[in-house]
């Protein structure tokens, strides 16, 4: 696929062990006297599918933002592609892509355009930036029909993938995804998910937010799970599983609710006027 990088053939002669994706050391978010992020230290390898779970209000997202440069940290360093985030955070958006919860883009242009228009920004040439759009618009599975409709009259899988598609026109190395699951249908879910898969054969680390915990199972290399802004767990699931007293076969989700706090637990096991 044109336009997004594979392994480079020097480091793969390079005996040195490569540079990590994405390092965070100490990293913290305060908003008052509230702590939404604290003191978090993360490492992430290249070509890692690396899930990054945690119930709503653990601080997800607050570290996904400062990951890319979009909130800075009270304290503590991001390093992220091999830049500090907080020194470079203009040549940090050359290096990766991110898909958001929320997709907000151009509605009044066509997929087409939509993504010509990403990769010209990004700075490419006209003709590279076509050719990238028509290999990205093929490979997440939009029609040649499709390209040519308005983004306002896209379905939500469709907006999905033509934001996945921007993502990915200028080559990144690190692609931050944020629950890119939502709202969307089976099988534009299962063609998102062989194109994340591909992309980590050719070495792009992809840092995956999402609480669809069956899906994260089946892709992560690496979990890490965050609780009240702190990291709780992180390796892979048989390590987890491992460390929280878990069988070898246990669901992810048992083994994320054991590590949360089983919120909700203690409720009773009915509602009375339901009979």
């Amino acid at each position: 696929m044109t336009g997004v990088p594979g392994t480079d053939a020097a480091a793969a002669t390079d005996p040195r062990p490569p540079e990590p994706s994405v390092v965070a050391q100490g990293l913290t978010k305060r908003y008052g006297d509230k702590v939404a992020v604290d003191a978090l230290d993360l490492v992430v390898r290249p070509g890692e599918f690396f899930g990054f779970l945690g119930p709503n209000g653990a601080g997800k997202s607050t570290t996904i933002r400062m990951l890319c440069g979009l909130a800075r940290p009270t304290s503590g360093r991001a390093i992220v592609a091999g830049l500090d985030v907080a020194v470079d955070p203009v040549a940090l958006k050359a290096r990766i892509g991110i898909l958001p919860e929320e997709v907000n883009t151009y509605e009044r242009l066509s997929g087409w355009e939509l993504l010509v228009f990403t990769g010209r920004m990004h700075g490419l040439p006209r003709r590279e930036a076509e050719e990238r759009a028509a290999d990205l618009l093929r490979v997440v599975e939009i029609t040649e029909e499709d390209r040519h409709r308005m983004v306002v009259d896209y379905s939500m899988g469709m907006r999905k993938k033509a934001a996945l598609a921007c993502a990915l026109i200028h080559a990144p190395r690190v692609l931050f995804l944020d629950e890119p699951f939502n709202g969307i249908d089976a099988v534009t879910g299962d063609a998102l998910r062989r194109v994340l898969v591909r992309l980590t054969e050719r070495g792009v680390t992809v840092f995956f937010s999402s609480h669809v915990l069956e899906v994260v199972e089946k892709l992560c290399s690496r979990i890490a799970i965050i609780h009240r802004g702190r990291l709780a767990a992180c390796g892979t699931l048989p390590e987890i599983r491992a460390a929280t007293g878990h069988a070898p076969e246990a669901p992810l989700h048992d083994v994320f609710v054991r590590i949360v706090g089983g919120a909700g637990r203690d409720a009773p096991d009915g509602i009375g006027w339901l009979g």
